[in-house]
């Protein structure tokens, strides 16, 4: 009988985790900057999830236990963050014939390009509180349940991250600060 429960834990882990795949695998590719180490953390969050599976309590987020076992995966592996760098531009949607004009698309571009720096200069911390509430729409409470931390830090953090966010895009404007 304990092959066929088995198959049910398994079957039931399937159907909660593999719809989080992207999302785990953005998160991962953003905290590590790498997609190399992007694949293998997200690999390492399905396998400590699965070997745990028989501990997630029924009823509660998965998506935040899930996330949670990311986070926890990729600061374990860090002694020391190593300098992050820029991430490439993997895949960009095309231009549509009804979409904006050349110039256009390219200050978005422009745009997209000047926050994704930001985000990458930004501590981790702030990075993933961002990402979390703003790239993955986590509520505060799930973010909570990620990061282990009180829903009133998780509302002050990302007003801090938002509001670093927003300088160093204001020093980085062409109007900015930095500007001459």
């Amino acid at each position: 009988m304990e092959v066929p429960d088995q198959r049910v834990s398994t079957a039931t882990f399937a159907d909660l985790a593999l719809p989080l795949f992207d999302q785990l695998y953005n998160f991962a590719h953003w905290l590590t900057q790498d997609r190399h180490e992007a694949e293998d953390l997200v690999q390492e969050t399905y396998a400590k999830a699965l070997r745990g599976f028989s501990g997630f309590q029924p009823g509660t987020n998965f998506r935040a236990w899930m996330f949670r076992i990311l986070r926890n995966a990729f600061l374990t592996s860090r002694t020391g963050l190593k300098a992050m760098i820029p991430l490439e531009d993997d895949a960009h949607e095309t231009i549509a014939s009804s979409d904006p004009s050349p110039e256009t698309a390219l200050v978005e571009q422009a745009n997209r390009d000047s926050v994704r720096e930001a985000l990458n200069e930004m501590s981790v911390p702030f990075r993933e509180i961002l990402l979390l509430c703003d790239v993955e729409e986590m509520s505060y409470e799930e973010i909570a349940q990620v990061l282990a931390i009180p829903q009133g830090t998780v509302m002050s953090r990302l007003h801090r991250a938002r509001k670093a966010l927003r300088a160093r895009l204001l020093m980085k404007s062409p109007g900015g600060v930095n500007a001459v």
